[in-house]
């Protein structure tokens, strides 16, 4: 599945038979996956008349960075003590001193790690293609879940800094906007907002733009309104929500309704300043003392029925697994640096580990024939290294002892339970409901 056509620039040719080609193998993986990225590693500078090679070659500076990310370190020091002491994948150590890397860092930019994301991305989506569960809502292209989270605070070093109270708005670098793919659970786009207390639904139109017909989005109460509703309505995908309280509808059709279990057809703005172009399904049902209400636009019962429905939304909070998963067990909660550039390096290289340890948790599921959420991550993270330093495929490790060692046990997640509504209960809508109407959009729904 992966290609080395020639040598890695700046140094000797890798084995290539001693790269096993499995996921498990994570640093192998990156190490294949970086040398697909040949084209972007010029190495060369001018230096008058003719020209020079840099002392620390690119390939060394992002591979180091994402093996630091691998293994836990949580300084940029890590990274030069690895390339000056002990040096990575058959390089000898280099004579670096610590602020020829930070220089490095810092002047070095994001493409390239935006474009090894991308690369890893499709190398994984191809393999992880037996194991997706498409049994999650059989009738969409994708199932996606959309949100965002804060970065958190970055230290006092820089100047501009220094004088800021501790929790100043000023010393949080943005936030993160990403777009997950939940049958894969692999991220499929990320984009960073330097504005951290910016409005959810700014970014929201451009972060869906693109997405295939018949794609099914995910998303909390704050991306909420009238007319994003219409607007992936009018795109021509799905989407799920969680009813706001205290908005306004006018019931149109009942498909079933029998004491807080109901089923409905519903136009969203019961007043004509704030109403909605088409109309919505409205599920309500209550378990114990909690009543559950979600809207969406697949307005078929026997599509979507209400307890497939709930079990879905639920799915959401997937997308807040993966965001902790960057944040608590990949160290991104710890930046490295003040410097957005350098922010945002650490940034990609903590998705990128993050999307091979994703995929390999889900081959692992699969193999396994267990959920991906039976298959516990941050136990998968922890001793990852401890089975790379015996020779060990983790791979194989967990599929085969798993169980045994608790790696794999029943996930504690909430298993919503929602009532089973017969197909010959419920009423079918009348043919000549209307199923549009002119819309209207007060300013506060987001236009």
């Amino acid at each position: 599945m992966l290609r080395n056509d020639g040598p890695l620039p700046g140094g000797p040719p890798p084995d290539t038979q001693d790269l096993q080609r499995v996921v498990g193998e994570v640093e192998t993986f990156l190490h294949e996956a970086i040398a697909l990225v040949e084209p972007l590693l010029n190495e060369r500078e001018e230096s008058g008349p003719g020209h020079t090679t840099r002392i620390l070659p690119a390939l060394l500076l992002w591979a180091g960075l994402l093996v630091c990310v691998l293994h836990g370190f949580s300084k940029q020091l890590a990274l030069w003590r690895l390339l000056s002491r002990q040096g990575l994948w058959g390089y000898p150590p280099l004579p670096l001193s610590d602020q020829a890397v930070y220089k490095r860092l810092g002047t070095g930019g994001t493409a390239v790690l935006e474009h090894l994301f991308a690369q890893i991305s499709a190398i994984l989506a191809e393999r992880l293609a037996p194991y997706r569960q498409t049994s999650l809502a059989p009738f969409a292209t994708e199932v996606l879940a959309l949100d965002e989270t804060t970065l958190d605070q970055v230290a006092r070093l820089l100047p501009a800094l220094r004088g800021l109270a501790p929790g100043d708005r000023r010393l949080l670098p943005g936030k993160l906007t990403g777009l997950f793919d939940l049958r894969r659970q692999q991220w499929v786009r990320i984009e960073h907002q330097p504005n951290p207390v910016q409005n959810e639904k700014v970014a929201a139109r451009g972060m869906v733009d693109g997405l295939a017909r018949g794609s099914l989005l995910l998303a909390d109460l704050g991306y909420f309104g009238f007319a994003w509703f219409d607007d992936l309505s009018d795109r021509g995908l799905w989407w799920v929500s969680r009813l706001r309280a205290k908005t306004s509808y006018t019931v149109a059709h009942v498909a079933y309704h029998r004491g807080e279990t109901l089923d409905a057809l519903v136009w969203l703005g019961a007043y004509r300043a704030d109403r909605t172009k088409h109309l919505v399904r409205l599920v309500q049902f209550q378990v114990g003392a909690k009543t559950y209400r979600y809207l969406t636009n697949v307005v078929d019962p026997t599509v979507l029925p209400m307890g497939d429905l709930a079990r879905l939304y639920a799915r959401r909070w997937d997308i807040e697994l993966a965001f902790k998963t960057a944040k608590v067990q990949l160290h991104l909660g710890l930046l490295w640096a003040a410097r957005e550039t350098v922010i945002l390096q650490q940034v990609w290289a903590v998705l990128i580990i993050a999307q091979v340890l994703q995929a390999l948790r889900v081959e692992i599921a699969g193999q396994a024939g267990v959920d991906p959420f039976d298959v516990s991550l941050p136990l998968l993270i922890e001793y990852l290294p401890f089975f790379a330093s015996f020779g060990d495929d983790p791979l194989r490790a967990f599929v085969e002892d798993g169980a045994r060692l608790r790696f794999i046990r029943p996930s504690s997640r909430t298993r919503i339970q929602a009532p089973v509504i017969p197909r010959d209960g419920l009423t079918a809508p009348p043919p000549a409901l209307a199923w549009e109407r002119t819309p209207r959009y007060a300013g506060k729904q987001g236009r």
